[in-house]
């Protein structure tokens, strides 16, 4: 259910801002993103796991908060972000 290394370390290196950057919105989006996906690729086998929906339901809504931010902070940044990671809203 989780995304592995290789997975996390290819999302931090293609929405890094600047080299070396682990934390920034964009960043952390992108891996809740990926983190989002795989649950919800899990939750249609397993209907009943009412445990890791709640931790999906956190996910989103820390997804929702980031975004936020980004979108306070800066608007351009918030349509390309959506845009690259393909998110409606």
């Amino acid at each position: 259910m989780s995304i592995t290394a290789e997975d996390k370390s290819q999302i931090i290196k293609d929405f890094a801002t600047k080299e070396g950057d682990t934390g920034s919105p964009e960043v952390q989006v992108a891996i809740l993103t990926k983190r989002i996906s795989t649950l919800t690729e899990h939750f249609k086998s397993h209907k009943k796991d009412n445990h890791s929906r709640r931790g999906l339901l956190m996910m989103v809504a820390q997804r929702r908060k980031l975004l936020d931010y980004v979108r306070r902070k800066d608007e351009e940044r918030y349509k390309a972000l959506i845009g690259r990671l393909g998110i409606r809203r």
